[in-house]
């Protein structure tokens, strides 16, 4: 009797053991998928920082053009002002041996005074027209720009 209690018991086990290595089989490619869709996302995230980096050293470039070329225009419009400011002299000169000759000689003379809008332009007694500005007109391409 003990030998066919064994029977049944060593069957059960053989199931036991079959199940068991299919179980270990299935974690180990479930495991596997695992390990592969990380390693798949890790390479994504790589491609994307690398694709972020590039475009953020793209944006730097146009940010250092940029802020170069304001500094030229800044220093452009010092040399207009330091020009501004010296023809107003000149002409304010002018303008006082113009009304010397004029008093001295009899001959009226009509001088009209320089406005203070040359001067501060920003006072300008009229509205300003809007100025209408397009992104070409700064060579930006956001094409090149990548939403994630």
């Amino acid at each position: 009797m003990a030998s066919a209690q064994q029977l049944p018991s060593s069957g059960s086990d053989a199931k036991f053991e079959e199940r068991k290595r299919k179980r270990m089989e299935s974690n180990r490619e479930s495991a596997k998928r695992s390990r592969m869709k990380k390693q798949q996302r890790l390479e994504e995230l790589v491609s994307e920082t690398t694709q972020l980096q590039n475009q953020n050293g793209v944006i730097r470039d146009r940010i250092d053009s940029v802020e170069r070329n304001y500094r030229a225009m800044d220093a452009e419009n010092n040399v207009l002002r330091a020009q501004l400011a010296e023809l107003t002299e000149r002409l304010d000169s002018l303008n006082s041996m113009t009304v010397f000759w004029a008093d001295n000689t009899g001959f009226p003379v009509d001088i009209p005074e320089i406005p203070d809008t040359l001067l501060e332009p920003w006072q300008l007694p009229f509205p300003i027209q809007p100025v209408t500005a397009t992104s070409d007109m700064f060579n930006f391409e956001p094409a090149g720009l990548m939403m994630i």
